[in-house]
């Protein structure tokens, strides 16, 4: 069943649906106070307990559509999980505003730890996606090691010293802009560095 083929649409449905409903979900209730189950709680905390089963469910949806989920993405799930809990668990939107920041800290380390030992960890999570010669995975991968650590300390500026509402449109369109952009200017890289499509099928 891996490596199924997936309508792209439906894709990106799956992966980015939970974080537009998210957002839609804060900002009809981020005037509200909930009272459930005897506490109280900020929109921003029922949305954010909202997104961790969708979450889950979506990641659950690209796994059975497409046979495979990257170890990015199942990182990226255990952190969603872990911080989005505590924040709901203890009624702390902090919790919640912290993970961007642990999982590109997480992501940047274990490249670096690669990079150390003279490996790239990225051709690991994510070869399937985009076949590079070994040289262009470790071009990648010191590029993406400085980039993963400058989100991380984007993030803690923009909770920490701007309000709600402008970290919900970071997190929303910032990072996600981010990373686009951060991709598309590597396309150099792409085109030196692309195996040939021989080497591609051979690979497959």
């Amino acid at each position: 069943m891996a490596g199924q083929p997936i309508n792209p649409t439906l894709k990106m449905v799956l992966e980015f649906g939970p974080l537009v409903l998210f957002f839609v979900g804060y900002l009809r209730l981020r005037d509200e106070l909930l009272m459930i189950g005897g506490q109280e709680y900020k929109g921003f905390i029922v949305v954010t307990a909202a997104f961790i089963p969708l979450m889950v469910l979506s990641s659950l949806a690209l796994w059975r559509l497409t046979g495979h989920i990257s170890k990015m993405q199942i990182g990226t799930l255990v952190i969603v999980i872990l911080f989005g809990g505590l924040s709901v668990w203890f009624n702390d939107e902090r919790f919640f505003k912290m993970k961007p920041t642990i999982l590109y800290v997480t992501l940047g380390s274990a490249l670096g730890v690669g990079l150390l030992k003279g490996q790239s960890y990225l051709k690991l999570m994510i070869e399937e996606l985009m076949p590079l010669q070994d040289a262009g995975w470790m071009i990648l991968t010191r590029r993406l090691c400085v980039f993963f650590f400058a989100l991380a300390v984007a993030n803690e500026l923009i909770w920490r010293t701007q309000s709600t509402d402008t970290w919900v449109y970071f997190k929303t369109f910032g990072l996600s802009l981010a990373m686009f952009a951060f991709f598309m200017t590597q396309a150099r890289v792409f085109q030196a560095y692309a195996l040939p499509d021989a080497e591609v099928d051979d690979a497959e």
